[in-house]
C-alpha cells in the first residue's frame, strides 16, 4: 500500500472510489436519491476527474492497495476557496477511506500526507459524527460557520 499523487490515469478508479466512499460515509445522512443520482452520472464524473487531475490547483493524493488499480482512499487539498480573510490559506476539500480501513490509521496517514500539521480548514456534513471525531483528534474545531447545499448542512472546522 502506498500514498501517491493521483494521475489522470486514476480517473476511473478514483471515480468508483469516490462513489463508494460517499455511499459508505453518508448513507442515512443524505437522501438516497442523491447517492443514486451520483452513481447514474459515473461517466461524467470520470471526465470531471480527468479534467481536475490534469489542470486543477487542487492536490489530489490516492492510497493505492498492493493490488494494482485498487484505491483505498483519497485526499484533496489546496488554496482556500472561501473568501474569509480570517481563515488559513489551506483547505482540505476531501478525505475519504473505504470503511474496511476505518480505525487502521490510514485516514491519519493520508491527512498527514495531504496537509501535515499545517493550519487549514474543512467542511464536514452535519451529523457525520465519525468524521467530526476524527478531525477533532487532528486539532480541528468548529468555528460556527455553516452552509447549506443539496446534500445538507455543512459545518466549518478550522485548525490553526
Amino acid at each position: 500500500m502506498k500514498i501517491r499523487p493521483a494521475v489522470v490515469d486514476d480517473a476511473e478508479a478514483l471515480t468508483d472510489l469516490h462513489l463508494d466512499v460517499w455511499e459508505e460515509a453518508y448513507a442515512g445522512l443524505i437522501p438516497d436519491e442523491i447517492l443514486t443520482e451520483r452513481r447514474s452520472q459515473r461517466t461524467a464524473r470520470v471526465e470531471r476527474w480527468r479534467t481536475n487531475l490534469g489542470m486543477s490547483p487542487i492536490a489530489n493524493l490516492v492510497v493505492e492497495a498492493d493490488e494494482p488499480g485498487l484505491l483505498l482512499g483519497f485526499a484533496s487539498s489546496g488554496p482556500a476557496r472561501d473568501e474569509d480573510p480570517g481563515l488559513p490559506p489551506l483547505e482540505l476539500s476531501a478525505l475519504y477511506v473505504r470503511t474496511e480501513r476505518y480505525g487502521t490509521g490510514l485516514g491519519h496517514e493520508l491527512l498527514q500526507s495531504a496537509i501535515g500539521d499545517s493550519a487549514a480548514y474543512l467542511w464536514v456534513l452535519d451529523g457525520n459524527q465519525r468524521a467530526t471525531a476524527f478531525y477533532e483528534r487532528q486539532g480541528f474545531r468548529f468555528d460556527g460557520e455553516t452552509k447549506t447545499d443539496p446534500v445538507g448542512t455543512e459545518l466549518r472546522m478550522v485548525r490553526v
